[in-house]
């Protein structure tokens, strides 16, 4: 399923085109391999705390969120062979370097998942069925 990524406090997307690493190789892969990112696109690793640049062929964006989605750290154009972390983060989000410039996103902005076709803000369950950060709390 095609999903988005939102911010609360401007209902703006932040990514329009979203792939969610949520298991142990999907983690591990991470962007490795690829030769960039498009403009609208965001990775989000969960569980994460920290991530490396090693072996990456671009520069990203990272924002970094606790487990209500809050962004508690943004680290702006990351280049390869480079490592950034949160203590507080829960998920992080990988964005191609520049995104977070052209973007409204602040410290403590609430970000969410929301599948692409829902405009409405209907929750989205995480995959374990729970309520998580990525899923939307009207």
């Amino acid at each position: 399923m095609a999903v988005s990524l939102m911010n609360a406090r401007t209902r703006e997307p932040v990514a329009t085109s979203v792939e969610l690493a949520v298991t142990r190789k999907s983690r591990r892969r991470g962007l490795l391999g690829r030769d960039r990112l498009e403009d609208s696109a965001a990775l989000i690793l969960e569980p994460c705390a920290a991530v490396h640049t090693a072996f990456m062929r671009f520069h990203i964006d990272v924002v970094f969120v606790n487990r209500g989605g809050y962004a508690v750290k943004i680290v702006e154009d990351v280049p390869p062979w480079r490592i950034a972390l949160s203590a507080r983060a829960h998920a992080v989000i990988e964005m191609a370097a520049g995104s977070l410039r052209r973007l409204d996103l602040s410290l403590g902005d609430r970000l969410y998942v929301l599948p692409a076709s829902d405009t409405a803000g209907t929750l989205t369950s995480s995959r374990d069925g729970k309520n998580s950060w990525t899923s939307f709390c009207a």
